[in-house]
Protein backbone atom coordinates (compact mmCIF):
# COMPACT_ATOMS: atom_id res chain seq x y z
CA UNK A 1 0.00 0.00 0.00
CA UNK A 2 1.55 3.43 -0.92
CA UNK A 3 2.36 5.57 2.14
CA UNK A 4 -0.52 8.83 2.31
CA UNK A 5 0.76 11.80 0.85
CA UNK A 6 -0.27 15.35 1.93
CA UNK A 7 -2.24 17.52 -0.75
CA UNK A 8 -3.34 20.68 -1.86
CA UNK A 9 -6.94 19.34 -1.59
CA UNK A 10 -9.47 21.67 -0.78
CA UNK A 11 -12.15 20.26 0.24
CA UNK A 12 -13.45 16.53 2.22
CA UNK A 13 -15.09 15.38 -0.21
CA UNK A 14 -11.94 15.58 -3.14
CA UNK A 15 -10.13 14.06 -0.13
CA UNK A 16 -12.19 11.37 0.24
CA UNK A 17 -12.60 10.43 -3.91
CA UNK A 18 -8.68 10.33 -3.32
CA UNK A 19 -8.63 7.94 -0.90
CA UNK A 20 -11.38 5.68 -2.13
CA UNK A 21 -8.81 5.47 -5.18
CA UNK A 22 -5.94 4.62 -3.40
CA UNK A 23 -8.19 1.95 -1.77
CA UNK A 24 -8.65 0.49 -4.67
CA UNK A 25 -5.34 -0.76 -4.99
CA UNK A 26 -1.80 0.75 -6.12
CA UNK A 27 -0.57 1.98 -9.42
CA UNK A 28 1.54 -1.20 -10.16
CA UNK A 29 -1.88 -3.46 -10.13
CA UNK A 30 -3.08 -3.91 -13.21
CA UNK A 31 -6.56 -3.28 -13.06
CA UNK A 32 -6.26 0.35 -11.39
CA UNK A 33 -3.84 1.08 -14.37
CA UNK A 34 -5.95 -0.67 -17.12
CA UNK A 35 -9.32 0.34 -15.68
CA UNK A 36 -11.33 2.91 -17.19
CA UNK A 37 -12.82 3.77 -14.18
CA UNK A 38 -9.87 4.44 -12.00
CA UNK A 39 -9.09 6.87 -14.83
CA UNK A 40 -11.75 8.50 -14.87
CA UNK A 41 -12.51 8.95 -11.31
CA UNK A 42 -8.62 10.42 -11.37
CA UNK A 43 -9.22 12.71 -13.85
CA UNK A 44 -12.28 14.04 -12.51
CA UNK A 45 -10.64 14.25 -9.00
CA UNK A 46 -8.26 16.62 -11.05
CA UNK A 47 -10.62 18.64 -12.69
CA UNK A 48 -12.63 19.50 -9.48
CA UNK A 49 -9.55 20.24 -7.37
CA UNK A 50 -8.54 23.05 -10.57
CA UNK A 51 -12.01 24.21 -10.54
CA UNK A 52 -12.08 24.95 -7.27
CA UNK A 53 -10.46 28.44 -5.98
CA UNK A 54 -7.27 27.65 -3.96
CA UNK A 55 -7.30 28.78 -0.64
CA UNK A 56 -5.65 32.42 -0.06
CA UNK A 57 -4.45 34.76 2.45
CA UNK A 58 -4.76 38.36 2.64
CA UNK A 59 -4.66 40.26 -0.79
CA UNK A 60 -1.51 40.84 -2.20
CA UNK A 61 -0.23 44.51 -2.91
CA UNK A 62 -0.11 45.56 -6.35
CA UNK A 63 3.05 45.50 -7.69
CA UNK A 64 2.73 48.81 -9.43
CA UNK A 65 2.42 50.44 -6.11
CA UNK A 66 4.96 49.64 -4.51
CA UNK A 67 7.55 52.33 -3.73
CA UNK A 68 10.74 51.62 -3.31
CA UNK A 69 13.72 53.92 -1.54
CA UNK A 70 15.92 55.81 -4.01
CA UNK A 71 18.90 53.95 -3.48
CA UNK A 72 21.21 56.34 -4.61
CA UNK A 73 20.05 58.51 -2.16
CA UNK A 74 20.57 56.15 0.67
CA UNK A 75 23.67 54.89 -0.24
CA UNK A 76 24.65 58.89 -0.48
CA UNK A 77 22.83 59.40 2.98
CA UNK A 78 25.34 56.29 4.32
CA UNK A 79 29.04 58.06 2.49
CA UNK A 80 28.15 61.37 4.46
CA UNK A 81 27.12 59.89 7.83
CA UNK A 82 30.01 57.56 7.66
CA UNK A 83 32.82 60.57 7.08
CA UNK A 84 30.78 62.44 9.63
CA UNK A 85 31.75 60.11 12.43
CA UNK A 86 35.84 60.69 11.29
CA UNK A 87 35.39 64.47 11.12
CA UNK A 88 36.12 64.67 14.98
CA UNK A 89 38.92 62.35 15.06
CA UNK A 90 42.55 63.74 16.12
CA UNK A 91 45.72 63.58 13.88
CA UNK A 92 49.34 63.25 14.27
CA UNK A 93 50.52 65.36 11.17
CA UNK A 94 53.62 66.72 10.66
CA UNK A 95 55.87 68.65 7.94
CA UNK A 96 59.66 67.05 6.96
CA UNK A 97 61.50 69.50 6.15
CA UNK A 98 64.34 67.21 5.32
CA UNK A 99 66.90 65.29 7.79
CA UNK A 100 70.26 65.18 9.40
CA UNK A 101 72.20 62.33 11.65
CA UNK A 102 73.70 63.98 14.56
CA UNK A 103 75.18 62.88 17.68
CA UNK A 104 74.10 63.23 21.00
CA UNK A 105 77.06 65.11 21.68
CA UNK A 106 76.39 67.73 18.87
CA UNK A 107 72.27 67.94 20.14
CA UNK A 108 73.67 68.97 23.37
CA UNK A 109 76.01 71.68 21.60
CA UNK A 110 73.09 73.05 19.51
CA UNK A 111 72.24 76.76 21.00
CA UNK A 112 69.86 79.43 19.39
CA UNK A 113 70.87 81.04 16.17
CA UNK A 114 72.76 77.11 15.40
CA UNK A 115 72.47 75.87 11.73
CA UNK A 116 71.66 71.95 11.52
CA UNK A 117 72.06 70.63 7.53
CA UNK A 118 69.95 69.18 6.31
CA UNK A 119 69.74 66.27 3.96
CA UNK A 120 67.17 68.20 1.05
CA UNK A 121 67.91 71.48 -0.51
CA UNK A 122 66.12 74.96 -0.25
CA UNK A 123 63.06 74.42 -2.75
CA UNK A 124 63.07 70.81 -2.17
CA UNK A 125 58.88 70.06 -1.84
CA UNK A 126 58.95 69.08 1.97
CA UNK A 127 57.19 65.69 2.84
CA UNK A 128 54.07 65.89 4.80
CA UNK A 129 53.03 63.00 7.14
CA UNK A 130 49.74 61.98 8.81
CA UNK A 131 49.92 59.52 11.59
CA UNK A 132 53.62 58.63 10.96
CA UNK A 133 52.74 58.06 7.27
CA UNK A 134 53.51 59.79 4.18
CA UNK A 135 50.53 61.09 2.43
CA UNK A 136 51.57 64.04 0.40
CA UNK A 137 54.51 66.23 -0.57
CA UNK A 138 54.53 70.33 -0.87
CA UNK A 139 56.20 73.83 -1.05
CA UNK A 140 56.88 75.95 2.01
CA UNK A 141 55.38 79.64 1.69
CA UNK A 142 55.28 82.55 3.71
CA UNK A 143 51.37 83.89 4.44
CA UNK A 144 51.11 86.77 6.60
CA UNK A 145 54.25 86.20 8.68
CA UNK A 146 52.89 82.26 9.09
CA UNK A 147 54.69 79.12 7.57
CA UNK A 148 52.55 76.88 6.12
CA UNK A 149 52.09 74.11 3.13
CA UNK A 150 50.98 74.36 -0.27
CA UNK A 151 50.30 70.62 -1.43
CA UNK A 152 51.76 70.06 -4.89
CA UNK A 153 51.50 65.52 -5.22
CA UNK A 154 49.56 63.05 -3.18
CA UNK A 155 51.17 60.27 -2.29
CA UNK A 156 49.33 56.79 -2.10
CA UNK A 157 51.24 53.78 -0.53
CA UNK A 158 54.08 55.06 0.51
CA UNK A 159 55.58 54.25 3.91
CA UNK A 160 57.93 56.24 6.05
CA UNK A 161 61.64 55.01 5.71
CA UNK A 162 63.55 54.43 8.52
CA UNK A 163 66.87 57.00 9.68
Amino acid sequence: MPEELTSPIDSDSDQAALDEILKQGTFEDAQVVAGSTAKTAVAETVARTAATPARSGPPLPDPSLLDLPNFQQVIRDAQVSSIDLLRDVELNVKIELGRSRMLVEDVLKLGEGSVVELDKLAGDPVDVFVNDRLVARGEVLVLNDNFCVRVNEIVAGVKEEGL
